[in-house]
């Protein structure tokens, strides 16, 4: 009968294989759960095959996209900590053709080591026109540079995330990415997933507002005003797309406390709730609309709407603040869809600049080759490493187990994968191949110095030269792992990928697997 105390390492290895496997293969767990994985991709509600293992772009197909955030940053910029943002702002964008004060930024230093920035978040301003501007409105800078700042590309890559999750997107992946000459890229990669619905998905800002217009009478005669009410920030409840009889493709939507009672006021200072019920002629007469409730994406109407007499009343009655909830139509239900992501996820700060990214389309059928033959390469190494380690013991229950051990990392590496929902590329199937030779050289180091002065007579003298191979590949293990941790932590595309899978293979291999090792041989070897 096996001995708990002596071998709890073996013990502890069966447990992660049967954790792992659980991962894997259980409905309901790995990548059937749960939406973001911990490397902040967003996935699918189910697993691609019979396992829960999620694929990524490599392995599945779909469109990645590459492409620096649009917008110009000031730093050094000498404005007085007291100062109102929003007053500088408004200057700032006074002085700048076709840019509103909403795309300029005043990002006040809270330390000693940061500086005073102002963005703008737009393409219509070139450098030039951004140091005028700022000269202009009586600030000093210290210089002016293309791009965003961290704060911003963060905010970016947040709400594309929020998106392609709302979108129902499977696979998707967000990060930001630096390369050696100091250049920040968003990368945006989508399994499954054509081109054109990407860019159309990541490339549009999503700013959503809703648009009182209406007519007032002046000296000169009847001039038609558009103010705006309400923004994505003004909801405190967004429903789902839906189409009905009356109402069409919609989006019914609650506003907050305070915005339902502006909302109210404006209804009937505007007139909407008087002459301006019934009484929106947009499609019928572009030029003399009457009293419309627009709803407006990144500037565009996308419909117009008008004021139904139900809804007149609640505000005659100032009962809309009790009940604060309408619809925002559409003309389709593609644009109620693209319309609640937008209400849900926010509007980005900055759009992409893809004039200067890159983006491109793999195939499915090319992405299951890539899967099939990386499968075939795992095979071939698994195979090449069998035959070198029982040509170079000749006997089973050494190399046997060496084999079985190798590979129980790799499996305990893929539930661990499919447990935390990581898209596999082939930057991670080269990882757990670099696994599988490490492991197992490992291993020989282990099995060379316990049978290298002989027959191991105890259980003492196994024990002795096991931990002289242990400190060898304690060491080896940890100039790997510092190695390894810069492309870890660097945003160097797939070499980070290839980075992180290795580390947690050598982690694995010397807490778990190779301690577990070296209680099997000494059963295996030892009669006492």
């Amino acid at each position: 009968m096996m001995d708990i105390r002596d071998n709890w390492r073996v013990i502890l290895l069966a447990v992660f294989l049967v954790v792992s496997g659980f991962a894997l293969f259980a409905p309901g767990t790995g990548g059937s759960g749960g939406d973001t994985a911990a490397n902040g991709s967003v996935v699918d509600q189910a697993s691609d095959g019979p396992s829960n293992l999620q694929f990524g772009l490599e392995l599945s197909g779909g469109t990645r996209i590459r492409a620096p955030v649009n917008g110009l940053t000031a730093e050094g910029v000498d404005v007085p900590r007291a100062t109102d943002p929003g007053t500088v702002e408004k200057q700032v964008a006074g002085n700048l053709s076709n840019v509103a004060a909403a795309d300029v930024t005043l990002r006040l230093a809270q330390a000693s080591n940061e500086t005073t920035t102002v963005e703008v978040l737009s393409d219509n301003a070139t450098t030039g026109e951004f140091e005028q501007a700022l000269e202009q409105s009586g600030y000093d800078y210290e210089s002016v540079r293309q791009g965003v700042t961290e704060e911003t590309r963060g905010t970016v890559v947040r709400i594309l995330r929020d998106k392609i999750s709302e979108a129902g997107l499977s696979g998707g992946r967000v990060q930001q990415v630096t390369t050696a000459s100091n250049k920040h890229f968003v990368v945006i990669e989508m399994p499954n997933t054509n081109r054109t619905e990407v860019e159309n998905l990541v490339t549009e800002r999503g700013q959503v507002q809703v648009v009182a217009g209406y007519p007032v009478q002046t000296d000169n005669g009847t001039e038609h005003r558009r103010t705006p009410l309400l923004t994505q920030g003004d909801f405190s409840s967004i429903g789902t797309a839906q189409e009905s009889r009356q109402l069409g493709p919609n989006v019914p939507v609650v506003l907050n406390g305070e915005t339902a009672q502006n909302f109210s006021d404006a209804m009937r200072t505007f007139g909407f709730t008087n002459e301006g019920v019934n009484n929106c002629r947009y499609r019928q007469t572009p030029d003399d609309p009457g009293h419309c409730l627009y709803t407006v994406v990144d500037g565009e109407t996308v419909y117009a709407a008008h004021m139904s007499p139900d809804l007149a009343q609640t505000f005659r009655q100032e009962k809309f603040t009790q009940s604060p909830n309408f619809v925002m139509s559409t003309t389709n239900m593609s644009e109620a869809r693209a319309l609640q992501i937008h209400l849900n996820a926010g509007s980005l700060p900055a759009s992409l600049n893809m004039d200067e990214g890159t983006s491109y389309f793999l195939a499915p059928s090319l992405a299951e080759e890539f899967k099939l033959y990386s499968f075939i390469t795992g095979l071939v190494a698994v195979a090449a490493v069998s035959l070198v380690v029982f040509l170079r013991y000749g006997d089973p229950k050494v190399a046997a187990p060496m084999l079985v051990t190798a590979l129980s990392e790799v499996v305990i590496l893929l539930g661990f994968a499919a447990a935390i929902q990581l898209p596999l590329d082939l930057s991670h199937i080269a990882g757990f191949i670099a696994v599988i030779g490490t492991g197992v050289d490992d291993l020989i180091i282990i099995a060379d110095e316990v049978m290298s002065e002989g027959d191991v007579n105890s259980s003492r003298v196994f024990q002795n030269r096991f931990r002289k191979a242990f400190w060898v590949i304690g060491a080896a293990a940890a100039t790997t792992i510092i190695a390894m941790s810069p492309l870890a932590v660097l945003s160097l595309g797939d070499l980070q990928g290839f980075a992180i899978i290795t580390i947690l293979g050598v982690l694995i291999g010397v807490l778990v697997t190779r301690p577990a090792y070296g209680d099997i041989l000494r059963s295996l070897l030892t009669d006492k």
